[in-house]
């Protein structure tokens, strides 16, 4: 394996596992504050449990997290040492705002986890609530660098140098608002459906009935909202792109040739060499739609782009057309929810709704992993876009090949760590009642 491949792969291995961690850990304590706020209510002592539950695993992917974005802020540096040096004073705005985050993060997340029956009931609330605000932010930094990598801004390029820097207006450039927005809704679908899914696993097998179905139906709502959004954030990011990145927007669709009244692909296996896209259902007019809002606009395709600035479109096409039809999937069940909630709430006692959720658990994440693989695969050969190839910036080091390795055993053992802990955590649940009306019943469902 050459090292420019095995940098990338490198890369993709850590970015790949790390926004697992992350994702998880910036929206779980939402879910926590939310059952924790019911408790304080209500005085529902599955509210308590549930929350003290949720806190546990909140920690668990706050350290996981913490240590994998660790070593992907070594792998910068040790992997793309040219990137580095002319990136790094542009955007190390966002970088260092992440790091206070994060800091007030972990603050907050002591003061919750050792703060019951130590402060005011409503002030050990508000610092779960920041944990969750502070993760969030952490979050949106980092996708605004990574936005500026996609849409660079806050310098003037002269004869090979970067000049003028401007920081704000690099970490507020053009593709920060849309991507962010879009990474945002994509955490907590992602979240919200493997939460509920492991949830609708425990009732189907019985367990704790009643502390199941509230924990199913709180990270429910949250990931079916975000669900029905995204398909707006999603429309903004795809026109955003074909301003921006004309290239990606061809890739994503296989557009080899520049047209009006561009059809949109479903499916489809692009060929590179032919230039034609085999088994694909074609709307016409559809992607001159959603790229441009005008069914006869004109959309670039790759023969306006030199070839050897294409991305690789197979990889591309393939990513998006998963990560749409994966969330249109938990669209699909985002509306059963809604729906059956509003009015059949006798289905919401049958097996099958259940496991409708349980196998939607992954089905978020694959989306989510999807959609970083068009995003970073749909970006190349740059690294900066535009500017600089990714070629140019990785490091004359040798032997990358073998960090690779070392990093793979490191994230595969991190992840059955935490699949562990996560494990215990479950199977651990109180099974804590304060009458008999709320011991587990008969029906799947309690109410």
């Amino acid at each position: 394996m050459e090292d420019l491949l095995a940098a990338r792969s490198q890369m993709a291995l850590s970015l790949g596992f790390h926004i697992i961690f992350a994702c998880i850990g910036m929206v779980m304590p939402f879910f926590m504050a939310t059952s924790h706020y019911k408790y304080l209510k209500t005085g529902d002592i599955q509210q308590k449990n549930l929350t003290k539950a949720w806190s546990k695993g909140v920690a668990i992917f706050f350290v996981t997290g913490a240590v994998s974005g660790t070593m992907l802020s070594f792998e910068l540096g040790l992997l793309w040492p040219e990137f580095m040096k002319h990136a790094g004073p542009i955007f190390g705005m966002p970088f260092s705002l992440e790091g206070t985050a994060f800091f007030i993060e972990a603050i907050a997340l002591g003061f919750f986890l050792y703060g019951w029956d130590r402060f005011n009931k409503w002030f050990h609330w508000f610092t779960g609530v920041v944990v969750g605000i502070s993760g969030l932010a952490s979050g949106i930094l980092v996708v605004a660098a990574n936005a500026w990598m996609n849409s660079p801004a806050g310098f003037d390029y002269v004869d090979g140098k970067y000049i003028n820097i401007d920081p704000i207006a690099a970490m507020f450039n053009d593709a920060w608002f849309t991507q962010s927005l879009h990474m945002t809704l994509a955490a907590f679908a992602a979240t919200g459906f493997a939460v509920a899914g492991i949830h609708a696993l425990m009732l189907l097998k019985n367990q704790n009935k009643q502390f199941h179905w509230k924990a199913f139906k709180i990270a429910i709502v949250y990931g079916a909202v975000a669900a029905l959004l995204q398909p707006i954030s999603g429309d903004l990011s795809a026109k955003d792109i074909a301003e921006r990145q004309p290239a990606k927007l061809a890739a994503m669709e296989a557009h080899f040739e520049t047209s009006k009244r561009a059809p949109l692909l479903i499916g489809g296996l692009p060929d590179e060499k032919t230039k034609e896209v085999n088994y694909a259902i074609e709307i016409p007019g559809a992607l001159s739609f959603l790229a441009h809002g005008d069914f006869d606009a004109e959309v670039i395709g790759l023969d306006q782009i030199p070839e050897e600035n294409h991305p690789p479109v197979l990889v591309t096409h393939i990513a998006f057309q998963i990560m749409v039809g994966l969330g249109m999937i938990l669209v699909a069940l985002s509306l059963l929810f809604f729906f059956s909630n509003w009015k059949k709430k006798q289905w919401q006692t049958k097996r099958w709704y259940l496991w409708l959720y349980v196998l939607a658990t992954p089905l978020g994440f694959i989306a989510l992993e999807a959609g970083w693989t068009v995003t970073e695969v749909g970006r190349q050969p740059w690294i900066i876009n535009g500017f600089m190839k990714t070629k140019d910036a990785v490091t004359p080091m040798p032997g990358i090949f073998y960090s690779f390795l070392i990093f793979t055993a490191v994230y595969v053992s991190l992840s059955v760590i935490v699949t562990f802990l996560l494990y215990r955590q479950i199977k651990m649940v109180p099974e804590t009642y304060t009458n008999d009306e709320d011991k587990p019943q008969d029906a799947l469902i309690p109410n």
